[in-house]
């Protein structure tokens, strides 16, 4: 049980400070890759000599977000085009007539689906999510329900849930409905609950649903009721926790005249392009179209892309520079590269500033050197990108390269053979803190 226990504790932890972070597609690995990583560990602890890490927690947390930054722009420069050295920077590139109505983004294969067929979207509603507005009681009067145990059945998504809570003598309508608010939120089940109130103020209690649309056959997303609960009735009824102000609607739209719904504003087309629907069309306008855009605004779009990513992992790494004195060597490391490509970048318009970062001071420059039929400011471009995603896949590979450490013995020059301490290193510093 404390075993348990421990390890729940380590991967809260873990999810509590990198759960922000996107999740990627390329966080999925085949077989073949993952057996690459496997013979990649194994080559890397025959040769690594043995060494005691610094134990701080300064040292996990650097060598813990290191690899986690390193990931993000591997993952970064995976999205603009795949990991395949001749496909980076390809990735083609959405554009809608009107992002106010849908934002648009290309999922598809750059290479399979170039040649895909635009199209048009009329939005004529949103899907909405289902309001449940309670009735509003005077805050500070003594609640009028019997103290004791009290419970309701929620319904939601094909599952049902029962809540209790107690009711106690003398206390006020608010009391009891905070006490709700929290019961709601605690179960995290897909809900969100808050008090409102009215000109009076009053307090009412608003439930609202994470989800949106309705499935077939269906006329809610969530219900509420009290009619065969365990403990005491008439939660229900005094607090209106069953009163549906507002039903859950699926979108509604014409793709290239066809009618179509979904039950979310966010959907995919075709596999193809992502699209989050923002507003509606109002009568007179014209549908909103959607397609790819030319080669160099994918690329130059692809630029900013891979600069933004690029400076996030370098401040990111920056941070521990004060606390982690050998994250300057990582650092030298990543300047070392921009440094290599210094004239060639800058001939796209592009600078490296003294903290490593990069910045476009040209932009027109840019544009110029992709409008180009040699292609050489692309190559120029695919060369640094690559440059820069090996080096993000070997600190991914092996963050403790750059955490503080003494070495102890040199491996034989002959015989060696894998360490699996050095494998475990990094895993097991996840570990001391907790165990």
């Amino acid at each position: 049980m404390a075993y348990s226990a421990a390890l729940n504790t380590i991967y809260n932890h873990y999810l509590s400070t990198y759960s922000s972070l996107r999740p990627s597609q390329y966080d999925t690995h085949k077989k073949s890759e993952l057996r690459n990583v496997y013979h990649s560990i194994i080559k890397q602890s025959k040769e690594s000599p043995l060494y005691l890490t610094d134990d701080s927690e300064e040292s996990h947390a650097f060598a813990v977000g290191l690899k986690e930054n390193a990931r993000q722009l591997r993952n970064t420069i995976a999205a603009l085009g795949g990991l395949d050295e001749t496909g980076v920077l390809n990735k083609k590139v959405a554009y809608s007539t009107d992002s106010h109505v849908i934002d648009a983004t290309f999922v598809g294969d750059s290479q399979k689906d170039a040649a895909v067929a635009s199209f048009d979207i009329y939005v004529n509603s949103l899907a909405s999510h289902q309001i449940n507005q309670g009735v509003f009681l005077p805050p500070n009067e003594e609640v009028a329900l019997p103290a004791g145990s009290y419970s309701f059945d929620l319904g939601l998504s094909d599952l049902n849930y029962e809540f209790q809570f107690n009711v106690h003598k003398n206390e006020t309508n608010a009391d009891v409905q905070n006490r709700l608010v929290r019961l709601f939120k605690n179960a995290e089940i897909g809900l969100s609950a808050e008090l409102t109130n009215d000109e009076q103020g009053n307090l009412a209690l608003r439930l609202t649903s994470n989800a949106t649309g309705i499935s077939p056959g269906k006329t809610d997303i969530f219900n509420i009721s009290d009619d065969k609960t365990s403990k005491s009735s008439g939660a229900v009824s005094y607090f209106g926790l069953a009163n549906v102000q507002q039903k859950a609607t699926n979108a509604d739209f014409l793709l290239n005249g066809e009618q179509r719904s979904a039950h979310a504003n966010h959907f995919t087309v075709e596999k193809m392009f992502e699209l989050n629907l923002n507003g509606i069309n109002h009568e007179g306008d014209a549908p909103v179209h959607v397609g790819l855009k030319t080669d160099i605004e994918s690329i130059r779009e692809n630029i900013d892309q891979l600069i933004g990513g690029y400076n996030s992992f370098i401040q990111s790494s920056s941070a521990y520079a004060e606390a982690h004195p050998d994250s300057n060597r990582f650092l030298s490391e990543m300047k070392n590269i921009t440094r290599l490509y210094r004239k060639d970048i800058g001939e796209l318009g592009l600078s490296i500033k003294e903290d490593g970062q990069i910045a476009l001071t040209d932009d027109q420059k840019l544009a110029d050197s992709f409008a180009n039929d040699d292609g050489g400011g692309l190559n120029v471009a695919k060369n640094f990108t690559n440059s820069v995603l090996r080096k993000a896949n070997q600190i991914s590979l092996n963050p403790m390269e750059y955490v503080d450490k003494k070495i102890v013995a040199y491996k034989h020059p002959v015989r060696t053979f894998a360490n699996p301490y050095i494998t475990s290193a990094y895993s097991g510093m996840l570990f001391n803190g907790y165990c």
